[in-house]
């Protein structure tokens, strides 16, 4: 007697699993169209608030961002048109893992940002959330500086 015919329990093991597995791998392969958005909080201490002329000269501070790890909020200076410094005046810092993350992905999204004049930066890998809160309240400390 033949281990996979037709009439065979294990037939049917056999083959639920393998659609199973199959299903699964489909299933983990897709990728979403984008990510999921931060939730932007402003609230009186979280407004924006600039210092210096209307001209883009300046400290700027973005609207802080919630992320799922903890809110995010960067202040700019902006002297002559140009971005001369970026800080971020709040992060994720609960834990030992959040303040290994942001060690190493402040300083990367700091230069990243100095460099590109703008907030279209790269995500620093691992530090995903961050750098999405990073580059929304960064926009909202750019937007501030040139409105």
């Amino acid at each position: 007697m033949h281990a996979l015919r037709k009439n065979h329990p294990l037939r049917r093991i056999v083959l639920a699993s393998a659609a199973t597995v199959s299903g699964m791998v489909l299933l983990l392969s897709l990728k979403p169209h984008d990510t999921p958005a931060a939730i932007a909080v402003t609230s009186p201490s979280a407004a924006p608030s600039a210092t210096g002329s209307t001209t883009g000269a300046g400290t700027f501070t973005g609207d802080s961002v919630q992320t799922r790890w903890g809110p995010v909020q960067v202040r700019i200076t902006v002297k002559g048109g140009k971005l001369t410094d970026v800080t971020a005046v709040a992060y994720p810092s609960e834990n030992p893992r959040d303040q290994e993350i942001n060690s190493y992905a402040l300083p990367r999204l700091r230069t990243e940002a100095l460099q590109a004049q703008s907030a279209d930066i790269d995500t620093v890998s691992g530090a995903t959330y961050t750098s999405d809160g990073y580059r929304q309240s960064l926009q909202s400390a750019l937007d501030s500086a040139t409105g």
